[in-house]
């Protein structure tokens, strides 16, 4: 049994075929089915069901599976341990942020960052947040960044800075009218929401006022994929969403009009840089924060009357 063995196995669990495992992992399908035939004979146990298409891993493959993550991780933090002996920002680091962020926040640092540490690779990934820190827990991923706080032992969290939330409106709402709103003023009838998995729709639902109302069953219900998504439906269709300052920043200024602002206690997200707590490379990680908090615009409100979501 040897580490590429194990590497191979985790690849057919995620891609659950042999030739996209493969081309993942830069060898040939028959190389890579061979090993895998081998390391099966070694422990004596049936990992794969090859013979459903997808291909699953069989009851005793997932257990198997499941140790080998576990054993992968522990070799990559031992990795990040003597890469943190060599004192540089270097070598690759897998950065996972949930779609609600990561359009508006990767693009302000990602370049600087490359360019003030030549000798790091960065592999970013959007992902949900669920999925990061299942990631996070078996070390395939490094460093989230997400909205906070996710009460996991394993995990420990970095906060950065507080993001608000504000109301984007269309110009035949009644909040339309209004330069401050409460929550309990948002027509839940008329508001837009992201589809079931993102945790910004949870926040929504639960700030505030929001979350002692129930949504009606209107004849048209259409949760969206993307913030986007969500402005413009309110600019076509009317209505009201809930929209982070980041997602803000690049809206016309006819767009910008139709924002309106939260009366204080203002609800916000926290948003922070999250890892394992078995974590080791803190340059890497102080690098990170470093370079995202010059050119994130978003006060760290430690002077404000907040309500974290």
């Amino acid at each position: 049994m040897n580490i590429q063995q194990l590497e191979y196995m985790v690849a057919v669990d995620e891609c659950r075929h042999f030739v996209r495992a493969a081309e993942k992992c830069c060898v040939t399908q028959p190389t890579l089915s061979m090993m895998l035939q081998k390391l099966e004979d070694e422990l004596g146990v049936k990992i794969f069901d090859r013979s459903k298409q997808p291909i699953e891993p069989t009851p005793d493959g997932k257990e198997v599976i499941k140790r080998a993550k576990s054993i992968l991780g522990e070799i990559n933090r031992l990795k990040e341990f003597t890469s943190q002996l060599t004192d540089e920002v270097s070598g690759v680091v897998r950065l996972a942020v949930i779609p609600t962020l990561a359009p508006y926040i990767i693009p302000l640092f990602i370049q600087p960052l490359m360019e003030a540490y030549p000798q790091l690779n960065l592999i970013v990934k959007e992902m949900n947040t669920s999925s990061i820190i299942d990631s996070l827990k078996t070390s395939q991923v490094d460093i989230g960044l997400l909205a906070t706080p996710l009460n996991e032992l394993l995990l420990e969290e970095y906060p950065l800075f507080y993001e608000d939330f504000l109301a984007y409106t269309s110009t035949s709402m009644p909040t339309a009218n209004k330069e401050y709103l409460l929550p309990s003023e948002i027509d839940i009838s008329h508001l837009w929401l992201l589809e079931e998995g993102h945790c910004f729709r949870s926040q929504v639902l639960n700030f505030c006022e929001l979350k002692k109302k129930e949504i009606p069953g209107n004849r048209l219900q259409y949760e969206a994929g993307s913030i986007e998504t969500l402005i413009n439906l309110v600019d076509t269709n009317n209505g009201v969403t809930i929209v982070p300052l980041l997602a803000t920043l690049k809206l016309s200024k006819e767009q910008k009009n139709r924002l309106r602002q939260f009366k204080v206690p203002k609800p916000v997200r926290e948003i922070s840089l999250v890892v394992n707590k078995n974590f080791s490379r803190t340059k890497i990680l102080q690098a990170l924060k470093n370079e995202i908090m010059k050119y994130v615009p978003v006060q760290t409100e430690k002077n404000k009357l907040i309500v974290k979501i």
